[in-house]
This record gives structure tokens, C-alpha cells and sequence, in this order.
């Protein structure tokens, strides 16, 4: 048995108006929107009582995807890391997009921290990390050749 492709990666939000403004800005497009829970929803999580919001976001090829989504039940119980970008298991989504700088200033507007700094690689390209919504790092690679 083989994989076929990887589907989508899924993050849970807070505020997922915000997170979906977010991502829109970065140039993903929203491919829809749903409220989910029942039986299948309680099965799938391992958990009781699930009601949640979910949205899907895609890049502009149509070949990448990201739920975002917000419980509304059960309650959690912790809070979204805010850990370091070297730490374990933090994930990362990294797109590659035409000029740092502009992307990094419209992201600013829906409150992207930059991370550390944009820096270069040689004649290649530039890459910076930002922190969004719900501490979510993203990077932005710009290729220069």
C-alpha cells in the first residue's frame, strides 16, 4: 500500500475569522465552510459531544489544504503552545510566495510577528518565519533565481 498524496494539514483556532482572514491574506483561497459533530465526529476525535466550525483554505494550484477549525464542545483543556520555533513537535507550514516583503507587510495587518529576521540564503532565496494567528509559524520563501 502507498500514499497517494497528503490531503490537508489541520489546525485548531480560537478565532477562526481571524485565522481564515489570515490565510486569505497570505493568498490561500476558502474553498468552504462547515459546522461538523454527531456520532462520526465523536468516533474520529475520541471525543463526546463534538460541535465545531470548520473552514478549508487552498493554495491557488488547488494541490494544498488547511482546515482550520473551532470547537465550540467539548471545552479544551489547554491552551495553544506558543513554544519556540525549534521546539518538538511545533509545526511549521512553509509557502513559497513572490516578495517577502510584501506578503510580511500585509500579514502584519492581521497581527504576523516575525520570528527572528528575513534572511538570504546566498543568490537563492529569502526565507523568514512569522507567528499568526494562534501562534502559528508559517514561513515565506522567496526564490531569487
Amino acid at each position: 500500500m502507498t500514499i497517494h498524496r497528503m490531503d490537508h494539514v489541520g489546525i485548531v483556532v480560537e478565532d477562526l475569522a481571524a485565522a481564515v482572514a489570515f490565510f486569505v491574506e497570505l493568498g490561500l483561497e476558502l474553498e468552504g465552510e462547515a459546522t461538523v459533530g454527531g456520532q462520526w465526529a465523536d468516533d474520529l476525535l475520541g471525543l463526546d459531544g463534538v460541535r465545531a466550525d470548520i473552514a478549508v483554505v487552498r493554495t491557488p494550484d488547488g494541490r494544498s489544504r488547511v482546515e482550520l477549525s473551532t470547537f465550540h464542545s467539548p471545552t479544551t483543556t489547554s491552551a495553544a503552545p506558543k513554544a519556540s520555533v525549534n521546539t518538538p513537535g511545533i509545526p511549521r507550514l512553509t509557502f513559497v510566495v513572490d516578495d517577502v516583503d510584501d506578503v510580511l507587510g500585509r500579514l502584519r495587518a492581521h497581527g504576523a510577528e516575525l520570528v527572528g529576521a528575513v534572511a538570504r540564503y546566498e543568490d537563492i532565496y529569502r526565507y523568514s518565519y512569522v507567528r499568526g494567528p494562534e501562534g502559528i509559524i508559517i514561513g515565506l520563501v522567496e526564490e531569487l533565481r
